[in-house]
């Protein structure tokens, strides 16, 4: 589980609803984070997944961790796995391969 950069961030990105198992779909829902790249984004209610990033906490100002997207792409390239055509590992899937993979 990840911490989060204060406990309003950590509620507004795990808010309970019992009508919507998507957060892109309830209407509380207003921060997604993708562990997988660390990104935080505010949730674009369009119908579609569509968030819009973000870096700093709309609630205490901190800044927020960088994206880890380049280096998830980087890594899954250096193994050989195309991520649109191949089954990308269940590690990559969540943060699990951050603490696997060295930092640059």
């Amino acid at each position: 589980m990840t911490n989060h950069c204060c406990e309003a961030m950590s509620r507004r990105v795990n808010v309970p609803c019992d009508q919507h198992a998507d957060p892109f779909a309830c209407p509380d829902a207003l921060i997604d984070f993708s562990a997988r790249f660390q990104e935080y984004g505010l949730i674009v209610h369009d119908g579609g997944t569509s968030s819009i990033t973000v870096s700093f906490c709309p609630w205490c100002g901190r800044r927020l961790p960088e994206s880890q997207r380049d280096r998830w792409f980087d890594e899954l390239e250096r193994r050989g796995i195309d991520p649109w055509e191949d089954e990308v590992p269940a590690e990559f899937q969540d943060d699990r391969w951050l603490a696997a993979v060295p930092g640059d």
